[in-house]
């Protein structure tokens, strides 16, 4: 199923739903409901979106259940949950 241009879709970030454009990127996404991170590191320091396009890794989440997802590379889709473990 296609989708129009302008259309709407509601996907939920960390427990809040955010409304997005169809066709929006994860990552952005998650700038637009204002995080400041996707994930904290092993060692506590805040991680978000680096390269843009996959290679850094830096912006892992987990959608709809599936962990290290990468935002930058995923797709938005209505209902989908996103949960990140970074700074809000």
């Amino acid at each position: 199923m296609s989708s129009q241009r302008g259309e709407r879709i509601r996907v939920t970030i960390d427990a809040r739903t955010v409304e997005v454009e169809a066709g929006t990127l994860v990552v952005a996404a998650l700038a637009m409901a204002g995080l400041k991170g996707t994930r904290t590191s092993v060692s506590g320091q805040p991680r978000a979106a680096l390269c843009g396009m996959g290679i850094c890794q830096e912006c892992r989440v987990t959608i709809d259940g599936r962990a290290h997802a990468l935002a930058c590379q995923t797709v938005c889709r209505d209902g989908q949950i996103i949960l990140t473990t970074g700074p809000a």
